[in-house]
């Protein structure tokens, strides 16, 4: 799969998850302004309930009024005229209807001459208020209070009277620029002699409880749909990495096998043929090569067979008493003979007292050459090599210095994976599988030490490796 078809199946799946989230944050707005309206309603509802109650408290009063009236005077209720009682409108034509509009009137006139905190019942309002708002859930720290117009004053809040000095409407300022607010008594030139107001500090909070499990689900879907992109890309972007590593392995062992086996073939042919094979040293010069390329070929097997052991967590370690300076030694001595036809030097420098570390004698000596042949592979002309060792809290170190093409931070990055090669530029000379220094990482860690690579591009690179004492 090419990058350019990796990158617009990212983009498609961007913008789609970027659509889902905007249709989720528009619905859940959606759902905020439809709850917000609704609590409004019911607010209001609730103060016009409150508001009603009271004005059919005050129509009673006054049909108690006039029912006492007309019995003093011997008259039947009944034949008082019914409609528009706190209006004043007459009925002409009912018997006895201009003697019972003076008690009516005096009735309404007593009435309405009140101030407005004798007219309302606050025990009434405060049980219908409370009762309305706990069945419509806004009891939450839902204030409201009775505002005289006349005075213009607040004269009740919650349910209790409020003292001159308490009815300043500074102090109720919540209420004052609420929203909502219903009349109440209306007299017969219709203007109310007051409101009821209504102020909810936690609206936002009643809202939001009301839509957060439907968020709370919406954000968990959608983190797990995130979560399952941003995994595929990873697998997918893995994937590539390995087929591409794959491939370089595939290419680089064809070209490490087509050397020694051509130069078999080579030596082969000319020991069969007659001149050579009457000349005994000879055969014996092309019998050194074909053993030498068949060891050569045979390592780099042994190579891919040791990672595919790791792999399978086949490798059992052979654990004995290590002299890690004799190991440094003995490698230096191997890799010199590789460095010095080209110019170059290898040194040591034996610090560490004791050097002896609990280890696999054979893994460990695999993980210095390791090291040793990938610091001449990487120098240009006349390598320059130092390997140290010193000791360090509960282990010793070892150290593999060059001084040859070093690393970019990415190749620092990768080296340690599987078939990743350093990038050479022109250079094409510089053998392997790409297998080394994932050896080199593996065999470290199960011998639950620890390597740190310090390298800086065009200066050369320092492997650090450091083995502990003992084994747990």
């Amino acid at each position: 799969m090419s990058k350019r078809t990796i990158y617009l199946i990212v983009g498609l799946i961007i913008s789609a998850i970027v659509g889902v989230i905007w249709l989720q944050l528009d619905m859940i707005k959606t759902a905020m302004e439809v709850n917000a309206q609704r609590y409004d309603e019911a607010v209001q509802d609730a103060l016009k309930l409150g508001g009603n109650e009271q004005e059919a408290y005050e129509t009673a009063l006054f049909n108690n009024l006039i029912n006492g009236y007309t019995e003093r005077l011997g008259r039947p209720s009944s034949k008082l005229p019914t409609g528009g009682i706190l209006d004043g409108n007459l009925r002409p034509g009912l018997s006895g209807g201009l003697e019972s509009t003076a008690p009516r009137l005096d009735a309404i006139a007593r009435i309405q001459s009140q101030d407005l905190i004798d007219r309302v019942n606050r025990d009434l309002l405060h049980k219908n208020l409370t009762t309305e708002f706990t069945n419509a859930n806004l009891d939450r720290n839902l204030a409201y209070g009775v505002f005289d117009v006349k005075k213009q004053e607040f004269i009740i809040r919650n349910g209790r009277p409020l003292s001159k000095i308490g009815a300043d409407t500074a102090r109720h300022a919540d209420l004052m620029r609420s929203a909502y607010r219903v009349s109440v008594f209306e007299d017969k030139d219709d203007k109310p002699r007051g409101y009821i107001i209504a102020y909810s500090p936690e609206k936002d909070d009643v809202i939001f409880d009301s839509i957060w499990y439907n968020l709370a689900l919406s954000l968990l879907f959608v983190g797990i749909i995130l979560g399952c992109f941003i995994y595929t890309i990873y697998v997918i972007l893995f994937q590539k990495k390995l087929s591409e590593m794959k491939t370089d392995f595939i290419n680089n062992m064809t070209h490490e096998f087509k050397t020694p086996i051509a130069t078999i073939s080579l030596a082969t042919d000319s020991i069969v043929s007659p001149k050579i094979s009457s000349d005994p040293d000879k055969v014996q010069r092309f019998a050194r090569i074909i053993k030498q390329e068949n060891k050569r070929m045979n390592d780099q097997v042994e190579k891919v067979l040791q990672m595919a052991k790791l792999d399978k967590n086949e490798l059992k370690l052979n654990l004995t008493e290590v002299d890690l300076n004799d190991v440094v030694t003995d490698a230096a001595v191997y890799i010199g003979l590789q460095v010095e036809p080209r110019g170059g030097t290898v040194e040591t420098q034996l610090d560490a007292e004791p050097a002896i570390v609990q280890g696999d004698l054979t893994h460990i000596s695999s993980l210095i050459n390791n090291l040793l042949d990938n610091a001449n592979k990487y120098s240009p002309e006349a390598p320059k090599i130092l390997v140290s060792t010193c000791n360090v809290s509960k282990g010793v170190e070892v150290t593999v210095e060059d001084y040859g093409l070093g690393m970019t931070r990415e190749a620092r990055k990768n080296i340690f994976d599987r078939f990743y090669r350093v990038h050479t530029g022109d250079r094409h000379d510089v053998k392997g599988f790409g297998l080394g220094l994932s050896y080199v990482k593996t065999i470290t860690e199960v011998h639950n030490g620890t390597i740190i690579v310090k390298s800086e591009l065009g200066k050369g690179s320092s492997f650090i490796v450091t083995f502990p004492y003992l084994q747990d």
